[in-house]
């Protein structure tokens, strides 16, 4: 049962491990350069910053991590994680479907009722 969680944690591990990889990379490439004279300290750190930003950026843009919760507790502790302006949007989609349903069930019962 925990087997999908434990994939799904592997994965949001190694993406993070990447961006400190890169990060650490980045660091190291920055001291070196500071080091040749190539750039000035504030440069370098000035930079670094940036790059840090940018990294942190794209990770929040492009990691999208989705629990599909097994078990009714599994839901509960999903939604206790929420904030409110997920649940509002939750909210909202239920809404939609239900409407939706409520929609198609009445046109089935006017089909019926034609034939």
């Amino acid at each position: 049962m925990d087997k999908p969680l434990d994939g799904l944690k592997k994965l949001l591990y190694a993406g993070i491990g990447g961006v400190a990889v890169t990060a650490e990379k980045t660091k190291e490439i920055l001291e070196d350069m500071i080091e040749k004279g190539e750039l000035t300290v504030e440069q370098g750190k000035a930079l670094n910053q940036e790059l840090k930003h940018n990294i942190k950026k794209s990770v929040k843009e492009n990691v999208n991590v989705s629990v599909k919760p097994n078990t009714p507790e599994e839901l509960s502790e999903l939604l206790d994680k929420m904030t409110p302006e997920q649940i509002e949007l939750l909210k909202s989609q239920i809404s939609k479907l239900e409407s939706d349903a409520e929609q198609t069930k009445t046109e089935e019962e006017d089909g019926e009722v034609d034939e």
